[in-house]
């Protein structure tokens, strides 16, 4: 059954809105910058998962969340909580100390991880043009590789956010009750973070209202792109979602040059073209067979 044009605007409306806000996260984070990154995950967490418990229950998917929630779930889930943790650690470093345009390489690379994974872990196949677009692509990985500063910010985070999404999809649970679940699991260990600044005095909590209300703010600007990313999800295809993916890190890499003033050299320039125009000959190709399935469905 082909998806109607309403159901399409509204998944375009929520996918588009959950990438421009991961987009513009880094402004977001540098209201943050006095505040030690171990401290701004744990309120990440912290209020994360305030806000989809509160969800949780006033939708009655208590039950759900407890059926699911169990066995081989829960230890993907684990898993997964520890890869999103690394790597919200990491891009909130990156962000602090002026890294932005290693963090929007690394959710450029971050399409050729999930390719990798899925032809090594679910056995996929590409198409012709698709193996074209993740070859021009590699070419520009290998070059930012060469002689690249501060690399491992943009293959960690293409690493642990590639690894994120493949356990998320082959873990038998809902977005919601899987991120429920991924914040509780971390919770443990984020009041432990911040219980210890505050014996420590070094806790950022409770010295500036306005610092406070940015770190609560940081529990929603975490989950209301996840939250609209899955309802997104089910209204659109997957090659829409593919395309759109890309939202983010260009907004990032403009916000490196215009907004951060990060040097942005010639090389930087041609390994993101090319992985640009790899991004671009993927997602034209998506879109074509997409077109051609529709066509051959009607």
């Amino acid at each position: 059954m082909l998806i109607d044009d309403r159901t399409t605007r509204a998944g375009l409306s929520l996918g588009g809105g959950a990438y421009v806000m991961w987009g513009l996260l880094p402004l977001y984070l540098k209201l943050l910058e006095s505040v030690p990154p171990p401290q701004v995950v744990a309120h990440r967490v912290v209020w994360s998962l305030i806000m989809v418990a509160l969800i949780v229950f006033f939708t009655r998917r208590i039950a759900a969340l407890r059926q699911a929630a169990r066995g081989r779930t829960l230890l993907l889930l684990a898993t997964s909580a520890l890869l999103i943790s690394i790597n919200w650690l990491v891009y909130i470093w990156a962000v602090q100390h002026n890294h932005v345009l290693e963090a929007s390489l690394g959710y450029f690379i971050t399409p050729l991880v999930n390719v990798g994974l899925g032809i090594l872990i679910l056995k996929e196949r590409l198409r012709r043009w698709q193996m074209v677009s993740v070859a021009v692509a590699s070419v520009g990985v290998v070059i930012a590789a060469v002689g690249g500063q501060a690399l491992w910010i943009s293959f960690t985070l293409a690493a642990t956010f590639g690894l994120y999404g493949l356990i998320r999809k082959i873990a038998a649970i809902e977005a919601l009750e899987g991120l429920t679940v991924e914040t509780l699991l971390l919770m443990p260990v984020a009041l432990a973070v911040l219980g210890y600044a505050s014996t420590t005095g070094t806790g950022a909590f409770g010295n500036s209202t306005v610092l406070d209300i940015f770190l609560i703010g940081a529990g929603a600007v975490t989950a209301a792109p996840l939250l609209m990313f899955a309802a997104a999800a089910r209204r659109l295809q997957y090659s829409t979602i593919g395309l759109l993916q890309y939202i983010a890190p260009s907004i990032m890499f403009l916000e490196a040059m215009f907004v951060f003033h990060e040097p942005v050299q010639t090389k930087q320039f041609l390994v993101f073209g090319l992985i640009w125009t790899g991004c671009a000959i993927y997602a034209w190709d998506s879109l074509r067979a997409a077109r051609k399935t529709a066509s051959t469905s009607a």
